[in-house]
């Protein structure tokens, strides 16, 4: 079938992917914009897995400010050369991510970053929650994981939903970056400051 400028311009708002990577995918899925759209998550995350052990030893420190000056966020984020870092897209996916960061208040980047006895705990009180409600036991290790999950949706951030398309988490973001740029990128560290915020938190 015909792909339409049209198609490649919609696809190409919703991913961020360049022109030819676009047309590819919308001539794989008959041009459904939906489909086409996971093809390319999926080739991100594809492109992720072979550059993952490559070093990313270049990249930006990115800070946003928000809300008059109340809350504030730094990210590192890294990739292979200094080339992809000086783009005007790799420059707006840092200023995101750390707008993401300020405004959804991540404690970690994954979640293998958290301790290993938290995410028991958190499993077992979910569990003893929905065991409490008269589940039975399969059925509350099943409404446990679902927890989980939500818990991870909420302190981890590449598990988040993406302020600025709920249809993608971060994750989704970093993958398509890695697709258009065909470098590994990595998001490093993180802080995010609140005015008037303990510091023993």
């Amino acid at each position: 079938m015909e792909i339409t400028l049209e198609q490649i311009k919609t696809l190409r708002e919703k991913t961020g992917a360049g022109i030819m990577d676009c047309k590819k995918a919308l001539m794989e899925t008959n041009g459904d914009i939906e489909k086409a759209i996971e093809y390319l998550r999926k080739k991100g995350a594809s492109v992720l897995e072979k550059h993952a052990n490559r070093e990313t030893k270049q990249g930006l420190i990115e800070a946003y400010i928000h809300a008059g000056g109340r809350v504030g966020a730094i990210v590192e984020i890294n990739c292979e050369t200094d080339f992809v870092a000086r783009t005007d897209e790799f420059k707006q996916l840092a200023h995101d991510i750390a707008m993401q960061i300020a405004a959804m208040n991540p404690k970690v980047v994954s979640r293998d970053q958290l301790p290993e006895e938290l995410v028991k705990k958190e499993f077992e009180i979910y569990k003893e929650q929905a065991l409490a409600e008269g589940k039975p036991e399969d059925i509350a290790e099943k409404i446990a994981q679902g927890k989980l999950e939500k818990f991870f949706e909420e302190v981890c951030l590449l598990d988040q939903p993406f302020i600025k398309d709920q249809g993608k988490t971060i994750k989704d973001l970093i993958h398509e970056a890695a697709a258009k740029f065909g470098e590994n990128i990595v998001i490093r560290r993180f802080a995010r400051y609140y005015l008037g915020e303990s510091l023993d938190r």
